[in-house]
């Protein structure tokens, strides 16, 4: 069981991995339709009875949307096994880097033999076994940095999801989607060790929601991931993640040192300590709001956690197929998990 905290109002929420669970979540998506149709296998009876449970209209829209998705680490793999299974339109992946241990330490979609990925990308490797997932959905590569790609590239999309990317290119690519003539969801995911990050930002979102016997019509503005990350910690409520600021911290020291996404060690704790105190001062909130022992986890985090890259991305799996359906409520903006106390909060950080 997961806890769930929603600052919106929803209070704790509690979050059951059971059969029981999938079952009872069926007419909410199609991706939970998959999870329940491959891992518990109904009889014929039951399988078409939930099939008609999911709405024609979900469906349609899923198998006609294109999702674009760069750095391909254990919890993105996990997102890109899950919109397959689901039946997207068209998955695009984006991942140069070749293949190392520690890139092997959460993905399952590469073979770990050496004559298979002598030569090939991550993206190559990872494209060759999701097409074996369901053959209805076409997985293609795109080479290139993604940093280089311009506004125009983005535009066949519905949905971007980025990751190991720095920080000035997360910001980047939010703005290139932003200035399309159409609204194109972006995401960015990040998971340190037993922690995991979602930031979503889904711009002027227009959706729809069942309350008792009727279906009423939402509407939600989301801030750039630049605008939420600007917000002064001093206005975010007392109870706002611990995580979130540490976060925060660690992405401005890898701005400083000039350092890769998530290339940082135990060596480094003294001057993050250092730079804690500074942006603490700065934002005039207390330290002990970004505790050391959370600071040192992920700063020694070489290696992505397996089971919270399959919790985080089925987290996003769902968030991506309810922005494409435009079905149930989105999450807004930052989801954030910590494996030691197994509480999952959806943080909105808007300004």
């Amino acid at each position: 069981m997961v806890l769930f905290y929603s600052e919106a109002g929803h209070g704790w929420v509690k979050l059951k991995f059971s059969f029981t669970a999938l079952h009872n979540a069926m007419p909410r998506s199609p991706f939970m339709y998959y999870l329940y149709f491959f891992f518990i296998k109904p009889s014929p009876a039951l399988h078409w009875k939930q099939l008609a449970r999911v709405t024609r209209s979900q469906c349609f829209l899923l198998s006609k949307s294109h999702i674009f998705v760069s750095g391909l680490k254990g919890t993105v793999i996990e997102f890109c096994k899950n919109i397959v299974l689901a039946g997207v339109g068209s998955l695009t992946l984006n991942d140069d880097r070749l293949v190392t241990e520690e890139l092997l330490s959460a993905n399952f979609l590469v073979p770990p033999d050496e004559n298979v990925t002598h030569g090939k990308s991550l993206a190559e490797l990872c494209c060759e076994s999701l097409k074996d997932f369901n053959p209805m959905v076409s997985v293609s590569v795109e080479k290139g940095d993604l940093a280089n790609f311009d506004v125009e590239f983005f535009q066949k999309f519905d949905a971007v999801v980025i990751s190991c990317c720095s920080l000035l290119t997360k910001k980047s690519v939010n703005v290139k989607c932003r200035n399309l003539p159409r609204r194109v969801a972006f995401y960015t995911v990040e998971c340190r060790d037993s922690c995991g990050e979602i930031f979503v930002d889904l711009q002027n979102y227009s959706y729809s929601k069942k309350k008792k016997e009727e279906t009423i019509e939402c509407q939600l503005q989301y801030p750039s991931f630049e605008e939420a990350i600007a917000v002064p910690w001093r206005s975010l409520p007392k109870r706002t993640s611990k995580l979130y600021f540490a976060m925060r911290v660690l992405e401005r020291f890898e701005v400083l040192e000039k350092r890769n996404p998530q290339d940082t060690s135990a060596d480094d704790l003294p001057n993050v300590l250092k730079l804690r105190k500074e942006l603490c001062e700065a934002q005039c909130i207390n330290e002990s709001q970004i505790p050391v022992p959370l600071l040192q986890r992920l700063l020694a985090a070489r290696v992505e956690f397996p089971p919270v890259c399959a919790i985080i991305g089925g987290v996003l799996g769902q968030e991506v197929i309810k922005a494409i359906s435009g079905k149930g409520d989105p999450l807004k903006n930052f989801f954030l998990f910590d494996a030691t106390d197994g509480k999952g909060i959806i943080e909105d950080i808007s300004g």
